[in-house]
């Protein structure tokens, strides 16, 4: 089983408010994200909360998602404003307890152009050993696959922003996974990005 990890908590200075609870075409980033992970074949999902943590707990719920059967959780990083590590250690934290769960497919709120094709093609097969990550053009970018033998060394290489930057890095486990064909790897930071993205 590939359990879906969706890191949220991060305050989105640049976009002037968290961007998991930022619109796109009228659906929360949050909401969006989690359709893609479930659809892409992830479960259960649990959103690693940040900033704003009830806020964006009701924007999923007023979804029907994080209610009682939903299969959908949250979990909030009180550190959150340490950075992504600090979320990243959080939500692999949170999932140690769950049976039956191989690996964690970890996906950033603030990549809509990052579908359930490019989840689906990077959990494809996962298991306890396996390292993977999306590529673009052979740009390594997200979602990243992270097999439960690796949870432990990446939650205590976490450090800041890099998340498992530090832990993938030549690592001769990490594979590569070509999704430049099925999703688009740009991030949301701004408000210009957002309309940019909102037109195309």
């Amino acid at each position: 089983m590939v359990a879906g990890l969706l890191l949220a908590g991060g305050a989105g200075r640049r976009m002037g408010t968290p961007k998991a609870l930022v619109r796109l075409h009228g659906e929360p980033l949050a909401v969006r994200a989690v359709k893609a992970l479930q659809a892409g074949g992830c479960g259960p999902v649990t959103v690693v909360l940040g900033a704003r943590a009830d806020d964006v707990t009701d924007v999923l719920r007023a979804a029907g998602l994080g209610t009682a059967g939903s299969d959908v959780g949250g979990v909030v990083a009180e550190d959150w404003d340490e950075g992504m590590g600090a979320s990243l250690r959080r939500g692999l934290g949170s999932l140690t307890h769950l049976p039956g769960t191989g690996a964690a497919l970890v996906h950033l709120v603030d990549l809509p152009g990052v579908g359930p094709e490019a989840i689906r093609r990077v959990a494809d097969g996962a298991g306890h050993s396996s390292l993977r990550r999306a590529a673009y053009d052979g740009v390594p970018g997200h979602p990243v696959l992270l097999g439960r033998d690796h949870w432990s060394g990446v939650a205590g290489s976490s450090t800041g922003d890099a998340g498992a930057r530090s832990y993938l890095a030549g690592h001769p486990a990490l594979e590569l996974v070509e999704c430049g064909d099925v999703a688009v790897p740009d991030d949301v930071d701004t408000p210009a990005q957002l309309r940019r993205l909102a037109g195309a």
